[in-house]
């Protein structure tokens, strides 16, 4: 009866054990998108969630590896020692003999493509004196860069329960690297390595996957699962961004690729509106000639006028409330599409206003100075694209503007 018992106990352990979430599925997802130039936020999900970086964290490394390059502190082809610690890390590796040497070239190139964990180490170590200094480094060169939340504790990326890092962080980060060194950014593209007769190919399969992407890096451990920094070129903009929380690598590409192309779609409606708009300028928005037209038409053309004139005399208190955020440029960035989007909104201003929430900062993005029926109106078209929306009787009869 014992045995039974204990056997039970067995299976009971075994079921629990097997129908827990693995590390990687329990891992946070947060995701950004970001305009290089302008730092408009094109997307974001827990942009500021704490997740752990992985090997996102040997962006930083090369973040010091190219300053030293750029000083003359060192050169490609200076040639760094590896130490017994170096060579006993975990794979991902090159495996790199103890008491051999590399050069900082076969370094960045075998950080790049294999993001290889010994040789993170050798860097560290050659450039730091120890990983520990080193790691040191990279955490005061982070929060010059304006990474407040991040800590680093090695160069590899290698679980440590106090490395932690955000989205918004990590983009940072990406745009710190083009922007401060051009010149070594291209080995981001580097589609394989050759090491010792073996060639490593890059992990980024964004780099063949998703047209204009020129970098940067993917990292892997069980507790972040699988993240993502990307750069793209798209129509003379830079976008970057950073994906943390993927269940495997293919659905972690296959997911940043589903969020680039919503983005991309977003800026070519921006565009087309823009376009538009300047043209209506240029052209004066003139009255189109009653010349030539029939009686139907001049008629048709003269009530659409006293429409226009009706309107301006009736109050304009009502506006669209078109979401609610954490941040003022996503709020603004929201009622602009919107703005574009449905035509009764093209005479609306852009307001967006702050409030405290549960001890959170928001703010409303809002379309204001409307009358009833083309708030309602604009809403109906808002929603056919699957934007929500609140139409809203302002309290305040004047409307106000960009906040």
């Amino acid at each position: 009866m014992g045995g039974r018992v204990h056997l039970l106990l067995i299976a009971v352990l075994i079921i629990t054990f097997f129908s827990l979430p693995s590390p990687a599925s329990a891992a946070r997802y947060a995701s950004i998108i970001v305009d290089e130039k302008s730092g408009a936020v094109l997307h974001a999900v827990n942009p500021d969630w704490r997740v752990y970086p992985a090997s996102l964290t040997k962006m930083m490394t090369l973040y010091l590896v190219f300053e030293q390059l750029k000083s003359g502190k060192v050169k490609l082809n200076t040639r760094l020692k590896v130490s017994r610690r170096a060579a006993k890390q975990p794979k991902s590796k090159i495996y790199v003999k103890r008491g051999s040497t590399i050069t900082v070239q076969q370094g960045i190139r075998a950080l790049v493509t294999k993001s290889a964990n010994d040789v993170a180490t050798v860097i560290a170590e050659g450039l730091g004196g120890t990983e520990e200094k080193f790691a040191r480094l990279m955490t005061i060169r982070a929060r010059q860069l304006g990474m407040s939340r991040t800590t680093f504790k090695n160069a590899s990326g290698l679980p440590d329960k106090q490395q932690i890092t955000t989205a918004r962080d990590m983009a940072r980060l990406s745009i710190a690297l083009r922007r401060d060194f051009p010149k070594y950014f291209k080995y981001f593209t580097t589609k394989e390595f050759s090491y010792r007769g073996r060639t490593h190919g890059n992990h980024n399969k964004l780099l063949r996957r998703l047209p204009g992407t020129d970098g940067i890096k993917t990292g892997y451990i069980r507790d972040s699962g699988f993240n993502i920094a990307v750069s793209v070129n798209y129509k003379r903009r830079r976008l970057i961004g950073a994906v943390f929380g993927g269940k495997s690598g293919n659905k972690r590409d296959t997911h940043a690729i589903t969020l680039f192309r919503r983005v991309f779609n977003m800026l070519d409606e921006m565009d087309k509106s823009d376009r538009n708009r300047f043209i209506a300028e240029k052209s004066g928005k003139l009255p189109v000639s009653l010349a030539g037209l029939t009686a139907a038409q001049i008629a048709n053309r003269k009530a659409a006028i006293e429409r226009e004139e009706a309107e301006k005399k009736v109050p304009r208190h009502w506006s669209v409330q078109v979401g609610a955020f954490d941040r003022f440029t996503p709020a603004h960035l929201a009622a602009s599409r919107a703005s574009r989007i449905a035509p009764t909104l093209k005479r609306s201003r852009i307001s967006v206003k702050s409030s405290s929430a549960r001890g959170k900062r928001i703010y409303r993005a809002r379309l204001v100075g409307l009358i009833e029926a083309n708030a309602r109106e604009a809403c109906k078209v808002l929603k056919r694209r699957n934007i929500t929306c609140l139409v809203i009787r302002e309290e305040n009869s004047v409307s106000q503007g960009d906040q």
